[in-house]
């Protein structure tokens, strides 16, 4: 009986080598397969269908009209900074992996709400400081404290929807990114541990300008990012975008050496090529989805503070795709047509956190264990966070 139990597994050990040895063909036949089925079977004519590519392609204009240039493009210039002029040892000291946790999880929640960006113009940011060296738990408090509690979007929520809400929102994210951080530090030990030691080993590298050049660097970064965002005459901020943009390039062209420039494009370049095919198909995904889904079965199933309606908006907040600051009149409306106080707060967690072309992204940059390990921990901790500020808020009515 041994003898046959080991001859077993001998040959599911060899199918295996035989199977990964064609892997990447096999993917290839299996998305080939896909395709045509997907072509076959699609009902192009129907309303839906139309309906859904349409939405698609809407939404696929209204980022590249009013977020690609303004949101994306610079802050994957200030990844491909990161990635070049911030020393290492910096990053190291502040959100490493061998950095005190009790300093990198405030510093990476603090420096993510400070911008006014969405799911997804926050991951080159994130790629930018995870992939210099920063511990996986730091990072990943920053990707969700990004999106998740910017300024402006706070203050929108305590204008539109009450103070309290704002505060609840804050409280609850800071509250899950250092929560999801510690989680995935636990559980990808590994990552953090190579990841020091090849950081250590690589100190020697770093771009040799004063602090003040590259405080100033990213600044004025910075605020071409942020100042587009901001509820201000648009004359002001183009005013404001050019000369900060000036000041930059005067600053690049004769502060920093020609060499270190070019790293620093072919840095944003390699982040803008990996990102933006993936983020393209997500947000025609989110666009067609918006379309099928109907709001009415939206609101109709996350009304009160039940375990299900948690999570029903948890999960639709994961799926959809807010742009910065757009979630607040949504889910105002949603609480109008009736959505629990609850699911609403869930929905404002997952829907700022977390999106298709987000989740696409993240899959890409750490891996699906990784991205998923992530993605699930925001939903989980969403859900009770809703429930909470359910309860919480059935008590103080």
């Amino acid at each position: 009986m041994i003898a046959y139990i080991e001859a077993l597994r001998l040959r599911w050990q060899d199918w295996r080598l035989a199977i990964g040895a064609g892997a990447e063909e096999w993917k290839k036949f299996i998305w080939l397969i896909a395709a045509f089925l997907a072509f076959y079977f699609l009902p192009i004519t129907s309303a839906g269908a139309t309906r859904a590519f349409a939405g698609g392609l809407a939404l696929l204009q209204e980022y590249a009209r009013k977020h690609v240039l303004t949101c994306l493009v610079p802050a994957f210039f200030i990844a491909g900074g990161i990635a070049v002029y911030v020393k290492k040892d910096s990053i190291l000291q502040l959100l490493g992996p061998m950095a005190k946790k009790y300093i990198a999880y405030p510093v990476a929640a603090i420096s993510g709400g400070l911008l006014a960006v969405c799911s997804c113009t926050i991951l080159p940011l994130f790629a930018g400081i995870y992939k210099r060296g920063a511990g996986i738990g730091p990072a990943v408090a920053f990707l969700f404290t990004g999106p998740a509690i910017n300024v402006t979007a706070l203050i929108l929520t305590a204008s539109v929807i009450g103070a309290d809400f704002a505060i609840g929102r804050l409280f609850f994210a800071m509250t899950i990114a250092i929560i999801a951080g510690i989680v995935m530090t636990l559980v990808f030990r590994d990552h953090d541990r190579n990841n020091g030691s090849t950081f250590s080993a690589g100190l020697g590298d770093d771009a040799p300008y004063s602090n003040f050049a590259i405080i100033a660097f990213f600044v004025l970064q910075l605020i071409i990012l942020v100042v587009f965002g901001l509820s201000i005459a648009k004359g002001v901020k183009y005013v404001i975008g050019s000369l900060s943009l000036l000041a930059l390039l005067m600053l690049v062209f004769s502060r920093f050496a020609a060499e270190h420039n070019r790293r620093w494009i072919t840095e944003t370049w390699d982040l803008s090529k990996k990102i933006m095919p993936y983020l393209f198909i997500g947000i025609f995904a989110a666009g067609a989805i918006g379309e099928i889904l109907p709001e009415t079965f939206v609101t109709s199933t996350v009304g009160g503070n039940s375990v299900l309606a948690n999570f029903i908006a948890s999960v639709s907040g994961a799926l959809m795709y807010f742009a910065t600051l757009t979630e607040v009149p949504i889910i105002q409306k949603l609480m109008q047509l009736g959505m629990g106080r609850g699911p609403a707060m869930a929905l404002f967690l997952t829907g700022n956190a977390l999106s298709i072309p987000s989740m696409l992204v993240l899959f890409k940059l750490m891996g699906a264990r990784k991205a998923a390990t992530y993605i699930l921990i925001v939903v989980v901790l969403s859900v009770v966070a809703g429930m909470l500020w359910g309860n919480f808020s059935l008590k103080m009515t």
